[in-house]
């Protein structure tokens, strides 16, 4: 297949994903609330705080102004970070790769002071700490 039919195909396929799905139509960084605000196809909106995002968490606001969206209206771009949002991606994952916001996850779980936590780490301490894990043989 010639260079000039693959690309084609990707138009193609490009044009039939953008009708199928909501695409940014305005980007905004609002200083007053903190958020990065996308205005959807939709007529939706989804606003979100730049330190939940991948590539935006520890961006200062003046970097986070400047917001172009992509040619398809699937990106955001920021260019004064050189980050990248995928729309479809962002939503999905919520703000980031699914092991991005995994890591993100297990973060907040360690922070966890519940009483059973508390309890089991003071008998764990007990006994010399977190049992080894078995080794597999």
């Amino acid at each position: 297949m010639a260079g000039y039919d693959k690309f084609e195909m990707a138009n193609r396929r490009g044009e039939r994903v953008r009708a199928s799905v909501p695409h940014a139509v305005a980007a905004q960084y609002d200083r007053a609330t903190g958020r990065v605000v996308i205005h959807l196809s939709s007529r939706l909106d989804v606003s979100f705080l730049p330190r939940d995002a991948q590539g935006l968490e520890n961006a200062r606001p003046s970097q986070l102004e400047e917001i172009e969206i992509s040619p398809s209206g699937l990106g955001i771009h920021f260019p004064k970070l050189d980050a990248d949002l995928y729309l479809p991606s962002l939503v999905e994952g919520f703000l980031g790769s699914r092991r991005w916001m995994a890591s993100r996850l297990g973060r907040v779980g360690g922070r966890s002071r519940s009483a059973d936590k508390r309890a089991a780490a003071k008998a764990n301490g007990r006994m010399g700490g977190r049992p080894k894990k078995a080794a597999r043989g």
